[in-house]
């Protein structure tokens, strides 16, 4: 009975802290005729989408990384440090807007049933997407703060080249805001190529979905995260790194292998560099010393940012306790800045 009272209190905890969030709404907005970067037209695209607080409060966009989702954002390492009461992007005080990006959630995907033959949508895509839920189906003509992570992060910068004068403040995150490049690139060939290659894959007609989409959803995130020093941490020896492997690689698939193929694909042609001096948004762009995609020692961030006027570099030192490119997905360890930069 002690244990069953244990759980049953732990449930309802983890549901009360899901749902703690003022005026919390979930919706799924259509867009007709939307017409993609290739010229394909979709006469329906749907975008899944979270809200929370009041819509008569400043507008904050956030968005969310490749494979990430809207309801990704409300975890409490995310959401849980930011849109709290008295939290830097508090939801009493915000109107907080979480898209679904093309291609996830909600919102449309190859796995609705065009499989591979849904267009090969890219970055400003889904920007547009989110641009048109905001104005079309939000009607938010004006927004406080575009904020985002990742795949959000360099989407955030396509928002202030693609609609300058649209938001106020712009804070991209573990992103850099250049061409798609180096092993970056390289690392996202590996999983268009091992999903591709594989004779299940089947031009996307599979009838049970690639164990190459499996084992690449495992190895590039090794790969291109986690951090050296926190890696190390956890896997000082073969045995613990086999470990932690075994348990990915025996973890049940829980993704469509076309959605996360595409979702890889889309980054291809990213690359905000030849307009940032269209930016008008105070820029404040977070990034972690560790990020395996976005090296510092490349010096490309710094090179760029001194064409975006008033821009500021936060860099989160490496440790133990940083995850590489996952650091900034736990907000603890940029939320003062946050408030500090936009107290200013």
């Amino acid at each position: 009975m002690k244990k069953f009272l244990l759980i049953f209190l732990a449930v309802i905890s983890s549901l009360s802290f899901a749902n703690d969030y003022p005026n919390q709404k979930e919706g799924v907005w259509i867009a007709k005729d939307f017409q993609f970067h290739t010229g394909e037209v979709l006469k329906e695209v749907k975008l899944g989408y979270i809200t929370l607080g009041d819509p008569k409060h400043p507008a904050v966009l956030i968005l969310h990384g490749t494979a990430g989702s809207a309801k990704g954002m409300l975890g409490k390492d995310f959401g849980g440090e930011l849109f709290q009461a008295g939290q830097a992007l508090d939801a009493n005080k915000y109107f907080i807007i979480i898209p679904d990006s093309i291609g996830v959630g909600k919102s449309s995907k190859p796995s609705d049933g065009l499989r591979a033959q849904f267009p090969r949508y890219n970055y400003n895509d889904m920007v547009l997407g989110q641009y048109r839920l905001v104005s079309e189906g939000l009607g938010v003509k004006h927004l406080r703060l575009v904020l985002g992570n990742s795949m959000g992060g360099m989407q955030a910068w396509l928002w202030g080249t693609n609609y300058p004068g649209y938001a106020d403040y712009l804070v991209p995150m573990a992103s850099t805001p250049s061409a798609m490049s180096g092993r970056n690139w390289m690392m996202r060939r590996f999983i268009s190529e091992s999903i591709r290659r594989d004779p299940a894959w089947n031009g996307g007609n599979y009838e049970a979905q690639p164990k190459s989409a499996h084992f690449a959803s495992v190895f590039y995130p090794f790969a291109t995260t986690g951090g050296n020093q926190r890696l190390q941490l956890l896997a000082p020896n073969s045995d613990k790194a086999d470990a932690i492997i075994n348990e990915r690689l025996n973890a049940p698939l829980a993704m469509d292998a076309n959605d996360f193929l595409y979702q890889w694909e889309s980054s291809r042609d990213f690359n905000p560099g030849p307009d940032l001096e269209k930016i008008k948004a105070k820029v404040l762009v977070i990034n972690s010393a560790d990020d395996e995609r976005n090296p510092p020692e490349l010096g490309i961030m710094q090179k760029e940012l001194k064409r975006v006027s008033g821009a500021e570099l936060y860099l989160i030192p490496a440790s133990e306790q940083t995850l590489g490119h996952s650091t900034t997905g736990q907000a603890r360890w940029w939320k003062d800045k946050l408030n500090q930069w936009m107290a200013k």
